[in-house]
């Protein structure tokens, strides 16, 4: 290929898949058709790619083109790639004609007996259903996935299959809307979890719900970033939702980790990463549990063979301090994790408090970060982020940083968003764990004790401004007060701003807006390219002090003076 496939041809492409789709299915299934097709296109393009490679290296030695074919169809030769047996080939699938759901499922049924790590990922996908994929629209997607070939070398960026997987997960469950957060944790949130978390080479890191595996994803990006190899870094993970695993799964692979273990089940009711009995340990936890679970197990729970409660067990319509149980749990001594969880988990009495009570007394507690509200899929409640550490560094122990960051975020039309200075500021004020006015507070353990534990977050790092100031005179008599703007908060907002642009001094005490600004709306001229906040402070001003109360006392005056003149023309008295 002359030309190589950029991340927005590919995007484009597979998302045009859909349109392929529509008809008798639900939106919310296309994902498993389209990922699907994509992993049996992108495994037989990569293993032809390795079979020629396989080919030309017996030439090379003397073989005959024959005698290299033939010792190329041993699957033994292929240690870096998956092993695709003959019916599976893209060559012999794309131009099936008739009875093509079920052909492809004998396709996949035959990858997966030659690829023991792909058990139970392909054939969660069922082609064979007629009154859903139609031979013809079968055509048309085999037909369509033809027109790209998917090997290495077709590719403008190394990782480019992994970033269009993603950006169709998240385009699925844009369209999913609430069923879309049971598989997609927003990137941006995600990568400020793991950069709080700061995972290292050599490290074992594990999400207890891993979802599609976005988590474990950015655990490696962050090396990446950070100039290690990302291939030394062991991720685990286990997700109890079958056709979530087999995209998780998928995902790991795209993105040329063939290393993951990913396992099947309930965490919580059933455990799958075990070692004598026990539960594994890791360096770094990670995960954004269901809010809130009904029904996730307590009575199981109350006699659990692993001896993840310590604190107490949670009530049974509400999981979250159990899913955090479970990943302390799985920390190493020296371990750290990070998860997501709603508002109640902080303040929420009864069992739950004394669970609270038992993590705080323990001193595992680092670090406690509100997030904006409308950030996640299938709700608008604002969440936040617990940053457990099992070795607190020395300066920190006894205490908790809190960090308020619900106002600072971009509002969008169906969801909110972190901006990168946003979680920039997060983890500027995590890593000096130091006070901030209106934005971050370290606590003691003293503190957190005269609150019986409360980890409400506006308790400790309150963003809500002082109550509105009015002075009684300039109501009365106009004029806007020089110590309502001298004001601290006030102060903040304008930056140092010089207010001589809109207002003119009329005395010590009181400013008045410019003679020429006759409305409000003329407010904006003048602050051209004034942030918005400022704006519309100068507005709350004119709608507080321009009219005075006597002016406005003035003006009913005259008019009742014009209205009876009137009446008195008309006769009456």
């Amino acid at each position: 290929m002359s030309q190589k496939l950029t991340l927005q041809q590919l995007e484009s492409f597979l998302w045009e898949t859909a349109d392929i789709l529509r008809g008798n299915m639900d939106a919310s299934e296309f994902k498993d058709y389209i990922f699907g097709m994509l992993f049996l296109k992108r495994l037989s393009d990569a293993f032809e790619e390795a079979q020629e490679g396989v080919v030309a290296h017996y030439l090379s030695t003397g073989k005959s083109q024959a005698e290299a074919e033939r010792l190329a169809s041993d699957e033994d030769e292929y240690d870096s790639t998956f092993f695709v047996p003959e019916r599976a080939r893209w060559a012999n699938i794309k131009d099936l004609k008739h009875d093509i759901g079920a052909d492809l499922n004998k396709a996949t049924e035959a990858i997966e007996e030659h690829n023991p790590s792909l058990e139970g990922v392909l054939i969660s996908i069922d082609f064979n259903i007629k009154n859903k994929l139609s031979d013809k629209k079968l055509q048309d997607i085999l037909s369509h996935f033809s027109t790209y070939r998917l090997r290495n070398e077709d590719f403008d960026s190394p990782d480019l299959l992994g970033s269009a997987y993603e950006y169709l997960i998240k385009q699925f469950a844009d369209s999913a809307g609430k069923k879309g957060g049971e598989f997609y944790t927003p990137s941006e949130v995600v990568w400020l979890l793991v950069s709080l978390i700061k995972p290292t080479a050599g490290m074992k890191t594990y999400d207890p719900t891993a979802g599609s595996g976005g988590m474990l994803i950015q655990t490696r990006n962050f090396l990446i970033k950070n100039g290690e190899n990302p291939q030394n870094l062991s991720l685990y993970g286990q997700e109890m939702n079958l056709n979530t695993w087999a995209i998780c799964k998928m995902n790991m692979f795209l993105h040329g980790v063939f290393n993951a273990d990913i396992r099947k089940g309930d965490t919580l009711g059933d455990p799958q990463h075990i070692q004598s009995g026990e539960l594994m340990s890791f360096d770094r936890v990670i995960a954004n549990p269901p809010f809130s679970l009904k029904k996730w197990g307590k009575d199981t729970a109350d006699n659990d063979p692993f001896g993840r409660y310590p604190y107490g067990t949670p009530p049974k319509d509400a999981g979250d301090l159990a899913f955090i149980q479970h990943m302390i749990a799985t920390l190493n001594a020296e371990g750290k994790m990070g998860v997501v969880v709603p508002h109640g988990v902080l303040f929420r009495g009864s069992s739950e408090k004394e669970i609270r009570k038992g993590i705080l007394e323990d001193d595992l507690l680092e670090a406690v970060i509100g997030l904006p509200s409308g950030l996640f899929y299938g709700t608008g409640i604002p969440a936040a982020l617990l940053i457990i550490n099992k070795n607190k560094p020395i300066d920190r122990k006894g205490k908790v940083l809190f960090i308020n960051g619900e106002l600072e975020y971009q509002e969008g039309k169906n969801q909110n968003k972190l901006r990168d200075d946003d979680i920039a500021h997060v983890i500027q004020v995590y890593d000096a764990y130091q006070d901030e006015k209106r934005y971050s507070k370290v606590v003691s353990m003293d503190e957190i004790r005269e609150n019986d534990y409360n980890l409400n977050i506006r308790r400790y790092a309150d963003t809500s401004p002082p109550p509105e100031p009015y002075d009684v005179k300039a109501i009365l008599h106009g004029g806007i007060p020089v110590s309502e703007l001298e004001d601290e908060y006030i102060q903040e907002t304008l930056l140092g701003m010089d207010v001589s642009c809109v207002f003119v001094r009329r005395d010590a005490e009181y400013y008045e807006f410019k003679q020429e600004i006759e409305s409000k709306e003329q407010i904006r001229d003048h602050l051209a390219g004034a942030d918005p906040k400022v704006v519309t402070l100068f507005e709350k001003w004119w709608d507080k002090y321009r009219v005075s109360l006597h002016q406005i006392d003035a003006e009913v005056k005259q008019s009742e003076e014009v209205m009876w003149n009137y009446l008195k023309e008309l006769g009456y008295e």
